[in-house]
């Protein structure tokens, strides 16, 4: 990794004042969960959203709201309530990029099960945190487990991956980032864990800004390489290091930071001080 600019942290500081939550948010799947107003029900919308956030934010919302639509006004009641039979009927036409309804149905089912056994989701979490003396890749890799269910489709593996394999596991990270960190108009402050614990959901967006920044030298966006980044961010804010995240990955969205220099993008960045993609690697 390359030598940090001392003024990394102050300008990621101004990066998070300078993002407005409320004018983001609605291009954001939390956006459809925060109107929950109870936990139980923020915990499973909020799988499904983070769980299906792959591809367009358009098609992810629209996709996600169909869902959340056939579980109604309190998806934790739907849980306990509905018949599984009717939750696979109405999701039989179902698709999102490689998963269809099958895949949604059983991670539904599986966590009405968690929910049964260990009274909610985030109680499930921090029970593993707590066995594994707060080691979060153990930790969340048991509660994938129990997500995912035994013997798992190629496409259910895909929709709950194992931290184990070592990849970045952004939806899962995701999730966990909504879940545990404060509610401070983002993300929901639910789950009893530490802040402290988690790893930034590293997506494409956050992965490129953060080899643009000298974070991590990695190419692919791993476990490994979201360890290097978080690590990063906690020398700024030991004890909630992913808050940097939000703001970075709609940074990413907005194509604020482009892979190679393009001055009529990164003449006014407010990253730039601190940007070390070479000077000369012009956009043709």
């Amino acid at each position: 990794m390359a030598q940090l600019d001392p003024r990394l942290g102050e300008t990621l500081e101004r990066l998070v004042r300078s993002t407005d939550p409320r004018a983001r948010i609605e291009n954001d799947p939390v956006g459809l969960v925060r109107p929950y107003a109870r936990p139980e029900d923020r915990e499973v919308a909020g799988l499904v959203a983070a769980l299906l956030a792959f591809g367009s934010v358009q098609v992810i919302r629209r996709n996600v709201s169909r869902v959340l639509e056939l579980l109604g006004p309190s998806p934790a009641e739907a849980l306990e309530s509905k018949d599984p039979r009717a939750l696979s009927r109405g999701l039989r036409t179902f698709r999102h990029r490689v998963w269809t309804g099958a895949e949604v149905s059983r991670l539904l089912r599986n966590a009405a099960r968690l929910r049964a056994e260990e009274g909610s989701i985030g109680a499930a979490f921090k029970a593993r945190l707590e066995r594994h003396d707060l080691a979060l890749q153990p930790a969340l890799a048991e509660l994938a487990d129990a997500l995912r269910g035994p013997a798992p489709t190629r496409a259910m593996a895909h929709l709950v991956p194992d931290p184990r394999a070592g990849s970045a596991c952004k939806r899962l990270h995701l999730y966990l980032r909504w879940m545990v960190r404060p509610d401070d108009g983002v993300d929901l402050g639910v789950f009893d864990a530490p802040p402290s614990v988690l790893l930034v959901p590293l997506d494409t967006h956050v992965h490129r800004i953060a080899k643009n920044l000298a974070l991590t030298s990695r190419e692919t966006a791993s476990w490994a390489a979201a360890e290097e980044v978080t690590a990063v961010f906690r020398r700024f804010d030991p004890e909630d290091p992913v808050r940097f995240d939000f703001a970075l990955c709609h940074f990413g969205i907005a194509r604020q930071c482009p892979s190679r220099v393009d001055e009529s993008i990164c003449g006014a960045c407010v990253m730039k001080r601190v940007c070390t993609i070479p000077r000369a690697a012009r956009v043709r």
